[in-house]
């Protein structure tokens, strides 16, 4: 009798473990698809510039950039495919949510190693024909100063 009961509880622990996943998964889809439209809003750079930190970088994108047609996802998210992209949206909206809302956004914001990488395989990926005719040991931005956000110069 000890043994069903065991699984008996192991069992209700599970079903309602599971309701509460999917009732949180449900959540998460009205919020991101629903009326309040938050995945569709996340994907524009007006929703980037909302944090006053991020304003410069808004403003030199906006007025300078050969790249000012692109949303900040199309260089800053992976875009080799929707799982990838969506884990890093995920991870990184979180991220900078924290660092804004707990104070610690650097006076000089400047992409992580993380970020770097991503930014590197946007660029391959989007100029490959012309990649492939350069040496590719450096960042594109390393040349390409004036994708940065800081710096309006060109070549």
């Amino acid at each position: 009798m000890g043994i069903r009961r065991l699984f008996s509880d192991k069992r209700k622990v599970l079903q309602v473990s599971g309701l509460v996943v999917l009732v949180l998964a449900l959540a998460g889809a009205y919020v991101a698809f629903g009326p309040p439209g938050l995945y569709a809003k996340s994907e524009t750079p007006e929703f980037c510039a909302q944090c006053h930190v991020m304003e410069a970088e808004y403003e030199n994108w906006f007025h300078n950039g050969g790249h000012s047609r692109l949303k900040c996802i199309d260089c800053h998210l992976p875009n080799d495919n929707l799982a990838r992209h969506l884990t890093w949206k995920g991870y990184e909206g979180m991220w900078d949510a924290f660092v804004f809302n707990s104070g610690r956004v650097p006076e000089t914001i400047q992409v992580s190693e993380s970020g770097a990488v991503i930014v590197q395989e946007n660029c391959r990926r989007c100029h490959e024909e012309t990649v492939a005719r350069i040496n590719e040991d450096r960042n594109c931005w390393q040349c390409h100063r004036r994708l940065s956000h800081k710096n309006s110069g060109a070549m």
